[in-house]
């Protein structure tokens, strides 16, 4: 029973309509904020309730909360933190998707890594926001959420697969980066070497003098283990190593 009196002091009282007129030119929307930051909440909902067919339901502080009240309360909406204690945004999301009828979820968090974006989609987030986006783009991320459609980067998609595929090529591509422990510099000279560049050719390409390049290359052969560019463009093309399209 404190438990549920927890969630129903958290619950807003239902807003007053800031004109009449304009609301019923538009269906209701209705949304929960899951967040542990309490001004990033306050803020959020005063943002929000500007317009005059959003209605906030109530709040959660942490990911065990949000499953709660959005089960509770069944807004049409839950903006959801990537980051919370106790359980977090993705892990919320995963619970919430065994639901019958799922809330429609917009993730949100100061940064995203690719691979999370991917993630939530896959688990059944309708889209992310990022969490120093202008106003406007959170209303227009959250009226597409609640007209059946996708928010993905700053714009709503009705078919979120490309832009997924999209994504986890680039977080496979960076993930392959970081297991050779290769710079972006260092990876665009590999790219040279494989598409068979002089190192002149390849400097001014990546618009450096002729010497870093030698310098780079050396770098490079420690790491990957190679001694000759012939073998680093042998064990780059192997290792499917993320190179780029050089012309």
């Amino acid at each position: 029973m404190a438990r549920l009196k927890l969630f129903r002091a958290n619950i807003w009282p239902a807003m007053k309509t800031k004109s009449k007129f304009r609301a019923s030119r538009r269906q209701q929307v209705s949304f929960v904020i899951a967040d542990d930051h309490p001004m990033l909440r306050d803020g959020l909902r005063r943002l929000l309730e500007l317009e005059p067919d959003f209605k906030a339901l109530g709040e959660a502080s942490n990911g065990i909360e949000a499953v709660t009240l959005a089960r509770q309360l069944k807004p049409d909406i839950l903006l959801l933190d990537l980051v919370m204690p106790k359980q977090n945004g993705i892990e919320a999301l995963r619970e919430l998707s065994r639901d019958s009828n799922p809330v429609r979820v917009l993730m949100h968090s100061a940064a995203f890594e690719k691979n999370q974006i991917v993630e939530a989609l896959q688990l059944g987030a309708r889209g992310v926001v990022l969490l120093d986006s202008v106003p406007r783009l959170w209303v227009k991320a959250i009226r597409a959420v609640a007209a059946g459609e996708y928010w993905v980067g700053e714009e709503s998609v009705s078919n979120p697969v490309p832009y997924m595929h999209t994504l986890k090529q680039a977080s496979d591509d960076e993930a392959r980066r970081k297991k050779f422990r290769l710079t972006p510099r260092q990876l665009d000279i590999v790219s040279g070497v494989v598409a068979g560049y002089s190192n002149k050719e390849i400097a001014e390409y990546v618009k450096i003098s002729e010497d870093r390049v030698k310098h780079h290359l050396s770098n490079i052969f420690g790491k990957l283990g190679v001694s000759t560019r012939l073998e680093l463009a042998l064990f780059a093309v192997n290792q499917a190593m993320p190179l780029k399209s050089i012309a």
